[in-house]
């Protein structure tokens, strides 16, 4: 798609356009109306076309679009988009024209007219924007405005800005362009064309084929308070905050009450490491226990007692649960508190606790207490991550296949104690860090190999924390899970080493048949999920 550019300034909305070639659309002409325009040296820089048209001291405003027209005669365009073009266009321009398209500095019809930043100022707003919107005719017949429909027209689309104390008009203009304009421009040139846009004039409306919402929309707008200054991001020489969605109704580590009041507060990673223990302990209905180290599971286990199953949690791995996080899925009793304490832990998530399990934590003076309220069955559909210029969106990994969903594929078939563990393991697996292996007997875990480059090595990890950290436990007739397939067979020949005697995996590798083979060697049962469960964050 060509566009044809009217600027009467800098024209930063229309060098943007440019350089993003949103769908492919690019500027064949540049117009000005005014002599000294900085748009026009930008133009001549990127190579594209100027013309300038200034209006004289006696000529009307219709006579001067008439040569504006004549000047834009000699070139091909599709759309025309004005910035800043310090004329209101009529009937004159506009009927020859193609869709013409303006951005204004405010959400219209909110504050029209030359001074939008001060009027939202004066009026004390805490939201401004911008808005695009197709042009229509302000002129009267006899050349007078008729302000009522200066800066209307059918909106295209419009980006929300905040306003925040202490602003300035200067301030405010800097927000409502770059971080509202240089959005909102680009994508609505992008669904013109993409010849997505339908322009009704008579209702004065737009509608944009496939700009719908759901859980993953056309157009993501989100607010979010910040909710607490923290003392250092990762590490201490970044700064950080953590904002707070006030509508979710899960169960939250960042609205979570911490009880201990006196205790230093959570740090960036503190809550990063709790919310990803929290989300572990949501995956089971049984009394549920997990330490988190880094993001990781050091330990996970369900048991008759919330007590017993941080017993078995912990006893995976002591040596790197200390220092970690745990997380309970039920009120923590004294027995279980009793253990938290017996070794050093930065923090402890749990739906409520007894006055004498809080007596106990609170001994510890910087262990931090948080008592987590809402739902633990899953009421946010999406995760997301936000990387340098973007943000990643995903459905969250609510897997949980059932016996029936799994399809054995070795010539032994598993026990119903395997089919548990694998279950269980599966379950967990799904919050280790990739590429991940686990080894489980019953429910609870045996060894954990996080986050290698190598699933071999994966495995070599996960064997290596059963025979060295593990307490009171084995590999020897466990299980073993792995996020994603095996490429090559020597993965479970080193976990046959370790006494493996069940694989539960998703299968799909060109040498699947090579991994069952070994298996089948092994006297191993295999059962294949037919879905991955990569945790790259």
């Amino acid at each position: 798609m060509k566009v044809a550019g009217l600027a009467s300034n800098r024209g930063r909305n229309l060098m943007n356009v440019h350089d993003l070639a949103p769908g492919g659309a690019e500027l064949a002409v540049v117009l000005t109306n005014s002599e000294d325009a900085p748009v026009v040296e930008k133009a001549e820089k990127r190579g594209i076309p100027t013309e300038t048209v200034v209006q004289g001291d006696d000529e009307s405003r219709r006579d001067h679009e008439q040569r504006v027209v004549d000047a834009l005669d000699a070139y091909d365009f599709d759309l025309v988009c004005l910035d800043g073009y310090m004329r209101v266009l009529s009937e004159t321009f506009l009927d020859p024209m193609p869709t013409t398209l303006n951005v204004h500095p405010s959400l219209l019809p909110s504050f029209p007219g030359m001074d939008a930043w001060g009027d939202a100022l004066e009026y004390g707003v805490d939201v401004v924007g911008c808005t695009v919107h197709a042009v229509t005719n302000a002129v009267d017949d006899d050349g007078s405005l008729i302000e009522d429909e200066v800066d209307g027209g059918p909106v295209v689309t419009q980006e929300p800005i905040p306003v925040y104390e202490g602003d300035t008009t200067e301030d405010l203009q800097d927000r409502v362009l770059y971080q509202g304009e240089m959005k909102a421009y680009p994508r609505a040139v992008r669904w013109f064309a993409e010849g997505r846009v339908d322009v009704d004039w008579e209702n004065n409306d737009v509608s944009v084929e496939g700009d719908e919402g759901g859980d993953l929309p056309q157009r993501r707008i989100t607010s979010e308070d910040r909710h607490a200054d923290l003392r250092y991001g990762e590490n201490p020489h970044q700064d950080a905050a953590l904002y707070a969605d006030v509508t979710c109704d899960e169960a939250s580590v960042v609205h979570a009450d911490q009880l201990n009041e006196g205790a230093k507060a959570l740090s960036y990673n503190n809550y990063n490491d709790a919310n990803g223990a929290l989300n572990l302990i949501k995956e089971f209905d049984e009394p549920a226990a997990a330490v988190i180290k880094h993001t990781n599971p050091a330990g996970c286990a369900t048991a008759d007692s919330l007590a017993e199953a941080y017993e078995r949690a912990l006893s995976t791995d002591a040596k790197s649960a200390f220092g970690g996080i745990v997380a309970l899925n039920r009120e923590c009793d004294q027995a279980t508190a009793e253990q938290i304490v017996d070794s050093f832990k930065e923090v402890v998530v749990a739906p409520g606790y007894t006055d004498d399990a809080l007596d106990t934590l609170f001994e510890k003076e910087n262990l931090r207490v948080l008592d987590v309220d809402g739902s633990f069955e899953p009421t946010e559909p999406m995760t997301e991550k936000d990387l340098v210029g973007g943000t990643l969106v995903q459905e969250r990994d609510d897997q949980a296949p059932t016996t029936e969903d799994l399809e054995v594929v070795t010539e032994r078939e598993p026990t119903d104690e395997q089919l548990e563990a694998m279950q269980f393991a599966w379950q967990t697996i799904k919050h280790v860090k990739s590429n991940a292996i686990l080894f489980a007997k019953g429910t609870e875990t045996v060894g954990v190999g996080a986050g290698q480059v190598s699933r071999v090595d994966a495995v070599e990890i996960a064997k290596m924390k059963a025979e060295k950290d593990a307490e009171g436990k084995s590999a020897e007739g466990a299980v073993m899970a792995s996020d994603a397939f095996f490429p090559f067979p020597d993965g479970i020949e080193a976990a046959a080493e370790a006494g493996i005697e069940a694989v539960i995996q998703p299968g799909g590798s060109v040498n699947d048949e090579d991994v069952i083979e070994a298996a089948n060697e092994h006297d191993m049962a295999m059962m294949f999920t037919g879905s991955r469960s990569f945790r790259h964050d």
